[in-house]
Parts: C-alpha cells; sequence; structure tokens
C-alpha cells in the first residue's frame, strides 16, 4: 500500500511536501488530494487546478514545498488511514481503466467546484458530505478504479445539484424578504 510505504520511507524528524510529491510520482495527485480532502479544502484548489492543466503531478510553491513538517503528523495520519484504507481496497482496485490524460482534467474540474463548496458554503457541517465525496474520487482516482470513480462523479453530481438548489432557494427567498420591505 502507498501510505504504508511512506510511513515506512519517510525520514525520522521532518519531512517536506516536496519529498512526498517526489515519493509518489504518478500517484501523487490521487494521495495529495486525499490528503488534503481531509485536511484543508482550499489547499485542494492547487493541485485540482494542476490537473485541469494537465500538469504530471502537483507543484506547491518551493516556500510551501521545502516547508519541514513533523514526521509525526504524517506517522499519524498514515496510522489512522491505513487500516480504513486496507479494509476499503477489499472493494477498491483497479476496474475499467481510464485514459490518465482525460481523466485527470475531468476529475481536475469536478475536484475544484466541490473544493469551492467547501470553501464558500457557509452553513455549519455542510462542508462534511463534499470532503467524503473528494476523497471517494481521490480514492478511485489512486487506485484507478473505474467503476468506483464513475460512482464517485455521479456522487459528485448529485451533491452539487442538491448544493445549487440550495444556493438558488436561498436567492429567491431573499428577493422574496427584499420585496417585503
Amino acid at each position: 500500500m502507498v501510505l504504508q510505504r511512506l510511513h515506512d520511507e519517510a525520514p525520522p524528524d521532518c519531512f517536506t511536501l516536496g519529498w512526498l510529491m517526489g515519493s509518489l510520482h504518478k500517484r501523487s495527485f490521487g494521495i495529495v488530494m486525499l490528503l488534503l480532502a481531509l485536511a484543508a479544502g482550499l489547499l485542494l484548489m492547487i493541485p485540482a487546478f494542476q490537473m485541469i492543466a494537465g500538469w504530471p503531478a502537483p507543484v506547491f510553491p518551493r516556500r510551501i514545498a521545502a516547508r519541514p513538517l513533523p514526521t509525526r503528523h504524517l506517522a499519524a495520519l498514515v496510522q489512522r488511514a491505513v487500516p480504513v484504507l486496507k479494509f476499503l481496497e477489499k472493494a477498491i482496485h483497479p476496474r475499467w481503466p481510464t485514459p490518465l490524460q482525460a481523466t485527470k482534467r475531468l476529475v481536475g474540474a469536478v475536484i475544484v467546484i466541490m473544493s469551492a463548496t467547501l470553501v464558500f458554503n457557509p452553513i455549519p457541517l455542510s462542508n462534511v458530505i463534499p470532503a467524503l465525496v473528494i476523497a471517494l474520487i481521490s480514492l478511485a482516482y489512486l487506485e484507478e478504479d473505474g467503476v468506483l470513480l464513475l460512482i464517485a462523479l455521479l456522487d459528485a453530481v448529485v451533491v452539487l445539484t442538491v448544493e445549487f438548489a440550495l444556493v438558488w432557494e436561498t436567492v429567491v427567498g431573499a428577493k422574496w424578504i427584499v420585496g417585503l420591505w
């Protein structure tokens, strides 16, 4: 498993995003999106835009990529994630191979839109479902599971449709309230 290998090869004290990306190669988008979906929605837009642009791997500004991060945080995240991911690997495996360049751009576009809902939706706990969908898309992309990727992308369409409807109804309600004055 990729996360377990990362854990085993991690430097003892600190690691950098540059080291992380260099260790992941072609799987770097999937793992970076998964980690960012779990940690920070706004940062998720960086690799998502790079996917749309067709970059081979995510690149962060030098100041961010070279900043040392405590390895114990990576170890803690991996130790929590590995058992869950091992369980999920029973169901997630390479199926329906997809062309990486075309899929990468579509996945990047969906992640950008989903990330925007994470960042700009002011309703408490409303970011949980989009974050889970992003994590599901990331896992499917990472494991090259075309079936799961299709399901995750359909989930994203449903979530975005519901959120769009909520925003639309909010705007209609606001117009109605303004009309009362």
